[in-house]
């Protein structure tokens, strides 16, 4: 979990004010084991942090941002996700993309793209369990400087043990409780593709494992560093720990 300020400067607001991401693929269609019991009944998505679903603030955070349509790549009771976003309003085209088929994240967003026929010269793709208050005009503004094929956002890496010094004899010199790596990054599950990205998704396999790999061998794949808020929901722990910072996701959309 991290929060603070985004550390951006010298945004130039001329190309800012021409740039813009309209489109969103999100996926949703996992099945969660690692937070079972509580997604044996329900997706992940629609997991409760701070009285409302993740969903719910990843949309909320989405249309902050000016986006205008949303894709849900939906899987593992999607009926829940399908019934949500059509009870609820959120200002945006929402369509849900079934890829029960799928064989894993690359197929996943290759047939999102596909079949809600996603044109888009660039588009924002991520995780449903995602949270944060990144602002996409900046996200994009770094994109559009670099123009790689993937922009992925990136977040300090931090240890979830305590990490020790050890001298010569054995003798702990300094202790740290789950500290900030010095100068690691890890990849916060949030992306930006250009049309390009399609060639580089594999039929099987994930975007992880396969297309960064590839990308990252053709010097194609950039990362937009952020120190603000962000947190993910990968265990019922998780979940406890974000509950932390419902004060922030109230407060970042006006909600008490």
């Amino acid at each position: 979990f991290w929060f603070g300020c985004d550390g951006q400067t010298g945004v130039k607001s001329f190309l800012a004010r021409f740039m813009k991401l309209k489109t969103a693929i999100i996926l949703v269609g996992g099945k969660a084991l690692r937070m079972r019991p509580v997604t044996e009944e329900i997706p992940k998505t629609m997991v409760e942090v701070a009285g409302k679903p993740l969903l719910y603030w990843i949309l909320k955070w989405l249309k902050l941002n000016e986006i205008e349509k949303v894709v849900l790549g939906v899987a593992h009771k999607k009926e829940i996700i399908i019934d949500y976003v059509e009870k609820n309003d959120f200002g945006l085209t929402i369509a849900c993309n079934d890829h029960s088929e799928a064989e894993e994240t690359g197929d996943a967003i290759r047939l999102a793209i596909e079949r809600q026929k996603v044109t888009d010269d660039v588009f924002l793709v991520m995780n449903g369990d995602e949270l944060t208050d990144v602002s996409l005009k900046n996200f994009l503004l770094f994109h559009m400087m670099h123009k790689p094929v993937v922009t992925l956002m990136s977040i300090p890496l931090r240890s979830t043990y305590g990490v020790i010094a050890i001298d010569g004899n054995n003798t702990v010199t300094d202790f740290k409780e789950k500290p900030v790596i010095e100068g690691h990054f890890m990849n916060a599950g949030i992306y930006i593709f250009t049309q390009e990205i399609r060639k580089y998704l594999p039929s099987k396999g994930s975007i992880e494992k396969m297309t960064f790999v590839q990308l990252a061998k053709e010097g194609k794949l950039k990362a937009f560093k952020y120190f603000g808020f962000w947190a993910t929901a990968d265990t019922v722990k998780d979940i406890a720990q974000i509950e932390q910072y419902a004060d922030v996701l109230k407060q970042l959309h006006g909600e008490k």
